[in-house]
Formats: C-alpha cells, sequence, structure tokens
C-alpha cells in the first residue's frame, strides 16, 4: 500500500488535474491513500476571508467567500459534465458550512475562526478531484478526514490523538488484498467536538506521514513542482542544486531552519517505521526525486535556508541578576501557552534574545507576558539566513554587506539575523 500526497500547485488548474489524473492511472491496480491540499492560493484567500470576518467586516467576508467558490465551481464546471450536479451539490454543502460561521458574529478566538473557514479549501479540492477520477473511470471514495484525524482543542496547532485516528482509520478506510483508492484531506482534522482542526501551515505533509505511520505503508510520496529536494529555494537562490538522497536526521534539521519542502512533523512518523519518503515531480514523472530514508546522504553542498519576516525580542533582567534556570524556565512556559517555537535563542549573563516568526498577535502576546519578568524591546522586519554544511566562501559571499544584528555558528550550522 502506498501513499501519495499532492500539494496545492498539483491541482491549482484544470490541467493540473488532468495530469494528477493521468499519475494516478500508472497505479490504479495498487492500494493507494491519497492526500490532496486546497487547490493553489486557496488556503490564502481563505485567511483573508477569516480576517475579514474577524474583523468584523462580515460583507467583506462574504465577498471574498464568494471569488472562492466561483473559482471552484468554475473548475468543476470545466472538468465534469456527468458527475457535475451531484459534485455541485457536494460543493454547497461545504459552502454553507462555512457561510453560516460568516454570517454571525466573532464570539470565540481568531484562531478557532481561521481554522473553521480555512479548512474549507481542501475538503473543496478533494471533492472535485474525486469526481474528476470517477468521470475518467478510476474507481475511488472520498473521505471527509474530519471523521477520521481526531484532535486535541488547540486550533491552527492541534495536536493529533493517535490511538482514536488509528481506530477511526480502521473504521472508514477498509483495504484489503485488491485495488483501491481513496482521496482525502490533508492538513485538517476535528475536535471530539467535532469542531474543525488544522495541523499548522503547510501541515498536509504531516497528515501523509501520519497516514502512512498507522496503515504500514511502504512509501509516501509527495508529489511537487521541484524535481527533488532541493539545496536551497530556487526562486532565490540561481544555483540551487537537485539532492538525490538524504537522511531522516538531515531533513529533520532542514525542516526545523526552516526549509518549505517538507513539513517539520512529516519525517517522525515515517523514521518510526522506516517508512521511505519520495519527493517527486509531478511535472515530469521521469525524474528521479529525492530518496529520504534513514541511509546518509554523502558529501552534501551548504543547504541554505532564508526565512524573512523575522522578530528579534532582546529580553534584559530588570535587577541586573543573572538570567538562570528558573526565568529561563518561566520563559519556556511562555512559549508552550502560546504555541511558540523560537527560531534562534541566544542568552548571556543578563540577557536573553529570541527570534520568532513575525504573528503580529502571537508578537504583542510574547511579548506582553514576557515584560512580566523582564525588560523587552522588539526588532521587526528582519530575515535569518541558515547555512548547513556551510563552508568559508559560502558563508562569506551571503553575508556581505549585511547588517547582522545576531549570529550563532557550529561547526555544522551557521545562523545570521539581519535587517
Amino acid at each position: 500500500m502506498k501513499v501519495f500526497k499532492f500539494g496545492g500547485a498539483s491541482v491549482n488548474s484544470v490541467e493540473r488535474i488532468k495530469n494528477v489524473a493521468a499519475i494516478l492511472k500508472e497505479y490504479q491496480h495498487e492500494q493507494l491513500v491519497i492526500i490532496i491540499s486546497a487547490m493553489g492560493k486557496t488556503t490564502n484567500a481563505l485567511e483573508k476571508v477569516a480576517n475579514a470576518f474577524y474583523n468584523g467586516d462580515q460583507q467583506q467576508a462574504l465577498q471574498l467567500f464568494d471569488l472562492v467558490k466561483q473559482n471552484h465551481l468554475t473548475t468543476a464546471k470545466y472538468l465534469l459534465v456527468t458527475t457535475y450536479n451531484k459534485t455541485y451539490d457536494q460543493l454547497v454543502n461545504f459552502f454553507t458550512e462555512a457561510e453560516w460561521l460568516l454570517h454571525d458574529k466573532p464570539v470565540r478566538s481568531y484562531d478557532y475562526y481561521y481554522d473553521q473557514v480555512v479548512c474549507i479549501g481542501e475538503l473543496l479540492s478533494t471533492c472535485i478531484v474525486s469526481a474528476y477520477l470517477q468521470e475518467v473511470g478510476m474507481a475511488n471514495q472520498l473521505v471527509d478526514v474530519r471523521d477520521i484525524l481526531r484532535t486535541n482543542d488547540v486550533f491552527r496547532d492541534a495536536e493529533v490523538d493517535w490511538e482514536v485516528t488509528s481506530e477511526q482509520l480502521k473504521a472508514n478506510i477498509a483495504l484489503n488484498n485488491g485495488p483501491a483508492m481513496y482521496i482525502t484531506q490533508g492538513f485538517i482534522g476535528s475536535t471530539d467536538a467535532n469542531e474543525s482542526t488544522t495541523l499548522g501551515r503547510e501541515g498536509s505533509d504531516y497528515s501523509a506521514a501520519i497516514f502512512a505511520n498507522l496503515l504500514n505503508a511502504e512509501g509516501l510520496t509527495i508529489w511537487k513542482d521541484v524535481e527533488g529536494v532541493m539545496n536551497a529555494d530556487p526562486k532565490q537562490f540561481a544555483d540551487a542544486e537537485w539532492l538525490s538522497e538524504l537522511s531522516f536526521n538531515e531533513v529533520i534539521e532542514m525542516a526545523y531552519y526552516g526549509a518549505q519542502v517538507i513539513h517539520p512533523k512529516t519525517i517522525k512518523p515515517l523514521q518510526n517505521k522506516q517508512i521511505p519518503l519520495y519527493v517527486k515531480s509531478f511535472l515530469d514523472v521521469s525524474l528521479p526525486g529525492t530518496t529520504i530514508s534513514r541511509i546518509n546522504g554523502k558529501n552534501l553542498p551548504p543547504i541554505k535556508v532564508i526565512k524573512q519576516n523575522q522578530v528579534l525580542l532582546h529580553l534584559k533582567s530588570r535587577d541586573f541578576s543573572f538570567v538562570g534556570e528558573a526565568p529561563m524556565s518561566n520563559l519556556y512556559n511562555i512559549f508552550a501557552s502560546l504555541h511558540i517555537t523560537p527560531n534562534l535563542l541566544q542568552t548571556g549573563a543578563i540577557n536573553i534574545q529570541l527570534c520568532i516568526d513575525e504573528h503580529a498577535e502571537k508578537v504583542d502576546q510574547l511579548g506582553a507576558a514576557a515584560s512580566e519578568l523582564f525588560d523587552v524591546q522588539v526588532q521587526k522586519g528582519l530575515t535569518l539566513l541558515t547555512i548547513r554544511h556551510y563552508t568559508q566562501a559560502t558563508l562569506d559571499e551571503l553575508s556581505q554587506g549585511k547588517k547582522i544584528a545576531l549570529r550563532q555558528q557550529t561547526p555544522e550550522t551557521v545562523q545570521i539575523l539581519f535587517a
């Protein structure tokens, strides 16, 4: 049994959806569980809907959501003939799921409403893809992942209840010795109160890894618009190189430092059962892609990761006492309560400097909580550069002329935060 994951770029147009069908046709006599993301920039569009709603602009929220609706209905019209009417009814049910909420007023947290709105994107895309596969002769079963993937109620960063999810998986997906194809969603789950949750931005990779783990898959393939894992984002570095093999450990490090190719939580469920991960190109299936397994890749080039929109918080002891065990323990408790993971943290005798992503609400909450313990200064608009397996030449080239706010270096990895 194989698990496939197709990201948003692979289903962002009629032509791309047809391409996905062509890929799956080669595997239709096998057992497949297929995880599909929201189409193209749908998640971004739905984030704008959630923002408008939460900010009290109901009319704008509904107008923005109508654009999402029309885009999906247009795609369905161009793709479907015999299954269009049935698919239209399914899509309307999902539209209604969001619209009943948008006609109300926010009384709960932003994160709650974010999850209820944004999860619709995956439900819409899988509905259309499943219908198109049926139309071209590929039998499949569409499954609402919220009936399977059980989480806690930490909205926007939910944790999976593995035991309940395993039980629900057995109840909803019946794999026997014959061919079978199931289509379901990435990124989303639900609480035991049937409230939608999300696993964190770009969490579809993680969803696929959860399924692969619980189904004891022979492999997980993530289909992307690149030839495989690169040592840098080719949109940022013209000299980016393709990597044929990587170890689980290396990819965990890359993901931790912000490489966008694999979601940070994806590797552990695979590594625990030694399930190989293949990153392949949906644009050219003949390319070998990248294999990620327990085997260590050799002679890796410098791996470069850039994270924009970073914030540096300067925390200083108020009475010049040392930053010891108690203040650090309190600080980490704050991180846990706000679900914040620093991208870079450095301590001195009486000060701490920490770098996080620039999410305005999180920054404000962290600053307010930390100000009860420290004097706090905030520096915004920074960029974090991480280089693994760096050479001096690479380091000199990428740091030249930069106004460095913070630097951290080990024999393996260097991080530079600059304005």
